[in-house]
């Protein structure tokens, strides 16, 4: 199990290690030791795991140079796409943020909120209220630039997570010289500059395919060489910072519940949400303890089950705000080694190879390269 350092080394402090740099008021502290600048590009290349890197060194070169000085940062818990944006555009720990998983329930209705697809009633900038490190940079005269797809432009996370950013759009993710062109031209504006890029292939292959197939291995070479294109064509003023979002695991068919199949898990159970590798139990008519139990029960050492209280003291999500503990499941279930608990509420699930959000070492550790 690895809970993380939110304080020096997960991905929530790799903004505000940026922000020291740039001088932006409030933050004052590199734990990351990152090379000083006045210009950074961060790529974030979704489900880039660090365990994955090492294993693949050959199908990547340029970030296999890289791997010397590298460090190894945790994701957020949960090991998830959705939580892990909002801890790098906030600077925040996911207790604070509030974007707890990928579903989750919404307190104020009781609805579940797919935080990618934002399908819901809540306003993103209302339930995300807090300032993002973005707009803190951007008062302070950063030029601060987001270069990704075109239809997360206003989107739900974007509005959540990464506001502040001026939205530098591309349509055709093929078109990777036009995406470098874009980067490059944005790490040039003003006078200090801090260019977030977002490459989700990577995450789509490994759920469609498995990460460990060899389309997944293919897209790797790709990113790896466009890696090393953006580089080459970036000023030598400029720090290039990739990372991911968090790692992978392949879950075999045998190897996944489907917790409606099981009286003994549905007992007490009022929803669920989460995902696979990480189930958040929401519990309206018994004990969350007993629910616990009867999860933990059936599963064995198959999980970590714990209750929302015992997570949040024991630092799975750091300080949790009094206003969001609600947000999180009553109960929550992390899945150890090859595990899945799946649910008929989110069908596409099923078909996933590839999965993540839980505590293994795996999922967790993310790269921290710098060039």
């Amino acid at each position: 199990m690895v809970v993380p350092d939110y304080q020096s080394t997960s991905l929530c402090n790799l903004t505000p290690a940026i922000g020291a740099h740039l001088g932006v008021p409030g933050y004052h502290d590199d734990a990351l030791r990152l090379p000083n600048s006045d210009r950074y590009v961060v790529l974030l290349i979704d489900g880039l795991g660090f365990h994955l890197v090492r294993r693949a060194v050959r199908e990547a070169p340029y970030l296999a140079s890289l791997l010397g000085d590298a460090t190894a940062l945790t994701s957020g818990i949960p090991s998830t796409t959705v939580t892990s944006l909002a801890s790098l555009g906030t600077g925040l720990n996911p207790g604070r943020h509030g974007l707890v998983g990928y579903t989750s329930r919404v307190p104020a209705t009781g609805e579940i909120l797919n935080a990618l697809l934002w399908d819901s009633v809540e306003s993103a900038r209302g339930y995300q209220a807090k300032p993002t490190f973005f707009e803190h940079a951007r008062d302070s005269g950063v030029a601060v630039s987001t270069v990704a797809m075109k239809r997360f432009e206003g989107s739900g996370l974007t509005e959540a997570a990464l506001r502040g950013a001026e939205f530098v759009p591309f349509a055709d993710e093929s078109q990777e010289e036009c995406r470098i062109e874009l980067i490059v031209e944005a790490a040039q504006r003003g006078e200090r500059s801090l260019v977030y890029a977002y490459e989700r292939e990577l995450d789509h292959c490994g759920h469609v395919e498995g990460c460990e197939s060899a389309k997944w291995l293919s897209h790797l070479r790709r990113i790896d060489a466009m890696c090393e294109r953006l580089r080459a064509a970036m000023p030598d003023d400029v720090r290039l910072i990739i990372t991911g979002d968090h790692g992978m695991v392949d879950v075999p068919a045998e190897r996944r519940l489907v917790a409606e199949d099981d009286p003994q898990l549905m007992a007490g159970v009022s929803a669920l949400a989460g995902e696979g590798r990480f189930r958040q139990i929401y519990v309206d008519d018994d004990r969350p303890e007993r629910v616990a139990g009867r999860w933990q029960d059936r599963l064995g050492d198959r999980a970590w089950v714990r209750t929302r209280d015992d997570a949040i003291d024991a630092g799975w999500f750091g300080v949790v705000d009094d206003d969001l503990r609600e947000r999180y499941g009553h109960v929550l279930v992390a899945m150890r080694d090859d595990y899945a608990v799946m649910t008929r509420q989110f069908p596409r699930e099923v078909d996933l190879v590839g999965m993540h959000g839980s505590l293994t070492p795996a999922e967790m550790l993310i790269p921290l390269f710098r060039d």
